[in-house]
């Protein structure tokens, strides 16, 4: 064999090793199921299952997806956006073990979930603010940056939210 032969089967070597080790990560991580509306993707990963659990137990399991909630609806480059950016800074989280007992929302986050309530509840949303002075007035904080969650605080993760609350696989049919 030349010197060619052998770069050549190199490279080759080296191109199919990289594909099969990409296939295989793809199909470990189950990243395709990230790319739906399906809240059992978000339960590929344990840190997500006592979020799951509380969210199935809720209200909102009836009308609303976990990305109904944490993700834009208005624009697909915005949400897959987010989903990515999200989705990569969880799995490195989660990869090194630097959760502590529960996941804290960022501040992009934060501020998606509160469009994302007015969104949903828009007709509710507008009363509120109507009279806001009438019965908030009395309350300092409605002056500020209020979020839903401050008073509805238990919606719709209820109140015990941490990686050891719920149980292993949860009974559910993980995707696949």
């Amino acid at each position: 064999m030349n010197f060619n032969s052998v770069l050549r089967f190199c490279a080759l070597a080296s191109v199919t090793v990289a594909v099969v080790m990409g296939v295989y990560l793809v199909q470990e991580s189950k990243a395709t199921s990230y790319m739906s509306n399906d809240s059992t993707a978000c339960i590929n990963c344990h840190v997500m299952e006592s979020y799951y659990a509380t969210w199935q137990h809720s209200s909102h399991a009836q009308r609303a997806q976990c990305v109904d909630c944490h993700l834009p609806v208005e624009n697909y480059i915005d949400k897959y956006a987010s989903k990515s950016r999200d989705g990569w800074n969880h799995s490195v989280a989660f990869t090194l073990n630097t959760y502590g007992k529960r996941m804290l929302i960022t501040e992009d986050g934060s501020r998606r979930v509160q469009e994302n309530c007015i969104r949903c509840h828009a007709s509710f949303s507008k009363t509120l603010i109507k009279n806001v002075d009438r019965y908030h007035a009395f309350d300092s904080e409605s002056l500020g940056e209020r979020k839903c969650w401050d008073c509805h605080r238990y919606v719709p993760h209820g109140k015990v939210r941490s990686i050891d609350a719920a149980p292993v696989r949860l009974g559910v049919k993980w995707t696949q």
